[in-house]
Order: structure tokens, then C-alpha cells, then sequence
């Protein structure tokens, strides 16, 4: 499958836009993006046997891109190889209290996205585990592990980015109570 970066790129944009630009009573400010993606599957391979460094770069872009127009932090997933670690600025891993360990990304063992938003980012480290404000998973990733513990499925427009399926998730707080407990505060300010 012929796979135009260009648009890669700009559809990853739009996908980013739209999940940040979602606004649901209950849903928590996006303050941190987890962001997981199969170069393999947006080529039309299988997941981990067909990487391309240049989607994982127009991937990377995208989302530092749109991140940092709305003042988001943006979070790689890193593949099983490296046991869904992410890329993250050091910043943010500081910021967030965050364990940092030792590696380096590469296309065969991070995945392609991780290793160029690793190049990408100033001073990337990378963490084991975060808890995300909403995710997008590009290609089947598997990016759950790493939000908030109520992710919200979002309905994008754009579903696909090359063959790989997309899905989106914000999170919520905790709904507690039963069902005479009220969620909308009414108090007068």
C-alpha cells in the first residue's frame, strides 16, 4: 500500500484536534496525550513486521505539532519489546514524578513512532508507565494501560490513517454514589 507521508501527517493532525477539542461534562482537561501507533498497520503490513521510520516521523510530528498548539505534553508509546514504555520529555517525567529508565528507541524494538519522537522531542526520556488524560491508538497498540482508569471511547471522523484502525479515548472521574447520588454541583458561586 502506497502510504503518502503528506497526508499521513495531516490526518494524524485533524485526529488530534478533534480528541482535544472534544468537550464532555465530566471529562478531565487534556493535560498529557498517550499516543500509540503501528507504522506496520498504517502501511498495510501486520503490527511489528513491516516498520517505517518515515510514518513513525510523520506520526511524531503530527502530535508534537498539535500537542504543542494546545498546550498539551504528548506521550509515545513504545512497543511490546520494550514492555509499552513511553517517550516523554524530561520535564514532564520530572513534573509528574516519574521513574525514568534506560533506553534508546529503535524502529525493531520501541516501534518506529516511539524512536523518532524520542529524536524529536527536547531532552525525551523514557518512563514505564503513565496515567493519560486521553489516548489515541493508531494500528491496534494497545494504549489502555496507560490513561486514567475511566477512558471514554470518542467517535472520530477520521477512523483510519493508511489501513490502520483508529481509536480514541478521554477520561472521567470515578462516578460514586448509586443512583441518588448527584454528579452536576448546583451550588449557587
Amino acid at each position: 500500500m502506497e502510504i503518502k507521508l503528506q497526508t499521513v501527517f495531516e490526518r494524524v493532525t485533524q485526529l488530534v484536534c478533534a480528541l482535544l477539542d472534544e468537550n464532555r461534562p465530566g471529562f478531565y482537561p487534556v493535560r498529557l496525550l498517550a499516543v500509540g501507533c503501528s507504522s506496520s498497520e498504517i502501511t498495510g503490513g501486520l503490527i511489528g513486521q513491516a516498520s517505517s521510520p518515515e510514518v513513525g516521523e510523520a506520526v511524531a510530528r503530527a502530535v508534537i505539532e498539535a500537542c504543542a498548539s494546545r498546550g498539551v505534553d504528548p506521550a509515545f508509546q513504545c512497543c511490546e519489546h520494550l514492555n509499552r514504555a513511553l517517550v516523554v520529555r524530561r520535564p514532564v517525567a520530572e513534573r509528574l514524578g516519574l521513574e525514568t529508565v534506560w533506553v534508546v528507541p529503535q524502529p525493531k524494538a520501541g516501534g518506529s513512532l516511539a524512536s523518532a519522537a524520542y529524536r524529536m522531542l527536547t531532552d525525551a526520556v523514557v518512563v514505564e508507565s503513565i496515567c493519560a488524560d486521553a489516548g489515541l491508538d493508531i494500528g491496534g497498540t494497545l494504549i489502555g494501560m496507560h490513561l486514567r482508569p475511566v477512558a471514554v471511547p470518542v467517535r472520530l471522523s477520521v477512523d483510519r490513517i493508511g489501513a490502520a484502525p483508529v481509536l480514541a479515548a478521554r477520561t472521567r472521574p470515578k462516578l460514586i454514589g448509586g443512583e441518588r447520588a448527584r454528579y452536576v454541583d448546583t451550588r449557587q458561586a
